[in-house]
């Protein structure tokens, strides 16, 4: 697609930058709202696995039954975006994230476990619907800000990062208050969140991006965007933007999984406290979501090749930092970098995926790119177990490294084509 090389203060003056503005505050408020939510019943959702699966063998099982109702939902939801327009079907999303939670709060006070991953697969269905948001905020801008516009909504989880954790005690007493079990506390607090967040997007998501999203194009990318037909999946995926962007956004989430969920194992095994792991999980999380505004500006700014390339050098360095200490401020230190590297290969790809798509083919597009990226987490968290079961931490941080250099060669090798053209 054509882009014109407009200025960003030629938009920021038009009549598309006072809805756009609005649109992304909006995807913004409903990101935070959903996001407190699902870590709000994260934090219990395995002690209730184990409860009401009769032992600890069951308390991976509600993370690994959302990530794989997220990854499954994803390219549906990317065919609803296109039917039902972005507002219907994020507020449809969210609308199953309210159920799903009111589901899994039931289930306690019945001790069905069925019904509780029931619950749990709606919450990850809506969880892919909210993800996808983030692209309904960049369509809406043109190239020279949709990074920014896009890290907005992803700053959304790091409201929720701080937020969940803090509904959980207070939740927990007003349902034991109320005669309820203390844990189905923070699925009535979920319900609440979705409901808002539901609430916000039906009722002031407008218009809907899909048709500003189009006007801006049409604006900004000539007369012909109208009328390109819309290409496949395997024929987008062929073009090297669009496989730098993909595998910047699946590998990194993969090797962030595999560190991320063995460290909490790796610093109980050295007879941590859990308020140190809480520490070093806290730093990893800051450094997720908390400086999303800066990589969209540097992504907008300098290029989505040089976020992408510094965001998986980051990674290879937090991976193989993270094995060389046990103590809790080295363990932060590694584990913010490799929050911070996720977040560079996240938006950097989000907006480069984004730019390589016509309006017609973003959101089917971008659902089966959030496919991908579900699927990696389930994979990378499955694959860090085994590693780190068979050979450890250290040849299980190793290996993210390795799986972290992938887009990184991608990226200099596509840099080094590009200036051997020029």
């Amino acid at each position: 697609m054509t882009v014109s090389s407009l200025p960003a203060a030629e938009f920021e003056s038009s009549r598309f930058a006072a809805p756009a503005r609005r649109i992304r505050w909006i995807l913004f408020a409903a990101m935070s709202l959903s996001s407190a939510a699902a870590i709000a019943t994260a934090t219990v959702n395995s002690i209730v696995g184990a409860d009401l699966g009769g032992g600890a063998a069951w308390a991976g099982v509600p993370s690994a039954t959302i990530l794989i109702g997220s990854a499954l939902a994803a390219p549906l939801w990317g065919q609803a975006f296109d039917r039902i327009g972005r507002r219907g079907g994020l507020a449809v999303g969210l609308a199953l994230g309210l159920v799903g939670s009111a589901i899994a709060g039931l289930a306690l006070v019945l001790a069905a476990l069925p019904v509780f991953l029931l619950g749990l697969t709606l919450i990850g269905v809506s969880g892919a619907a909210v993800g996808l948001s983030r692209f309904a905020a960049g369509e809406v801008h043109p190239p020279e800000l949709r990074a920014r516009a896009i890290s907005t909504v992803v700053l959304g989880g790091a409201v929720g990062s701080i937020a969940g954790p803090l509904l959980v005690a207070p939740s927990g007493l007003a349902a034991d208050a109320g005669g309820w079990t203390e844990l189905a506390g923070p699925y009535g607090a979920a319900v609440l969140l979705y409901g808002a967040a539901a609430a916000a997007v039906f009722l002031l998501l407008r218009p809907d991006p899909r048709r500003l999203g189009r006007e801006v194009a049409a604006a900004y990318g000539g007369e012909a965007v109208r009328d390109e037909p819309a290409r496949s999946i395997g024929v987008i995926l062929r073009g090297r933007a669009a496989v730098l962007a993909v595998a910047a956004m699946t590998l990194g989430q993969m090797v962030m999984i595999m560190v991320m969920v063995m460290t909490s194992v790796h610093m109980r095994e050295h007879q941590h406290a859990l308020s140190s792991i809480s520490l070093v999980i806290g730093a990893h999380t800051f450094g997720m979501f908390a400086f999303s505004v800066i990589s969209g500006r540097l992504a907008d700014r300098q290029g989505r090749l040089p976020v992408i390339a510094a965001g998986s050098a980051a990674l290879v360095l937090a991976s193989l930092a993270a094995p060389l200490s046990t103590s809790v401020l080295p363990l932060a230190i590694s584990l913010f970098s490799l929050g911070l590297g996720w977040n560079f290969c996240y938006v950097g790809g989000s907006a480069l995926l984004a730019d390589q798509l016509r309006p017609s083919e973003a959101a089917r597009t971008q659902g089966f790119n959030d496919l991908l990226v579900g699927a990696a987490s389930a994979v990378g968290s499955l694959a860090s177990g085994i590693v780190f079961a068979a050979i450890g931490y250290a040849a299980m941080a190793a290996v993210g490294a390795a799986v972290a250099l992938i887009p990184l060669a991608l990226a200099i090798a596509w840099r080094r084509t590009a200036m051997a053209t020029a």
